[in-house]
């Protein structure tokens, strides 16, 4: 009874690995009956059915791969499959390697924020956007100062202008609750 769970357990997650990867149908596997066919050279060889291309794979000791089952007729390919899924594999890892993940980063300011704390800010603010991080500024009001969000948008602007030669501001100053939000973004290069 155990055994006979666990297996079926196993076999219904393999069956869900399975679904989440873009499932190919190669030789046996395509059923259509008519097929657009492309040669292992690139060649279109003309619409057939689905034997007569898979004898054509099997003559040049190649796959028949199905590469736009959407299409009318679906378009397979005569390739040798290891290979493609090699190819495949190299090109996926290597467009990972090559994305940037943008991060946000946080600058915590306060009201009354003397010279020395906004330049050491800035500075932070200025090292995050060199770096290609995007930057949040956040202003946080405690009791009497939610009376005055002017002095808050006042020095928002002000650290938006320090930064003005490096960055844009991606969305304005703005409150929301207790606190003052701005989002800064590395200037595009142009």
């Amino acid at each position: 009874m155990f055994l006979s769970a666990l297996f079926i357990l196993v076999l219904r997650r393999c069956s869900i690995i399975g679904k989440k990867e873009q499932y190919t149908q190669i030789n046996e596997e395509i059923r259509d009956k008519e097929l657009r066919v492309i040669g292992s050279d690139g060649q279109q060889l003309g619409i057939m059915s689905a034997r007569d291309a898979l004898h054509i794979a099997e003559q040049k000791n190649l796959d028949l791969v199905k590469i736009a089952p959407q299409a009318k007729p679906p378009v397979c390919k005569i390739m040798d499959y290891g290979k493609y899924r090699f190819e495949q594999a190299k090109r996926e890892k290597e467009a990972r390697k090559n994305q940037r993940v943008v991060e946000i980063k946080e600058v915590r300011l306060s009201l009354n924020i003397d010279t020395h704390d906004f330049n050491t800010k800035l500075n932070n603010a200025l090292k995050f956007i060199k770096h290609g991080d995007k930057v949040k500024v956040s202003i946080r009001f405690r009791g009497r100062e939610m009376g005055h969000p002017e002095i808050g948008l006042e020095t928002m602007k002000r650290f938006a202008d320090a930064c003005s030669e490096v960055a844009v501001v991606e969305k304005p100053a703005k409150l929301e609750g207790r606190n003052m939000l701005m989002f800064l973004a590395p200037k595009p290069n142009k």
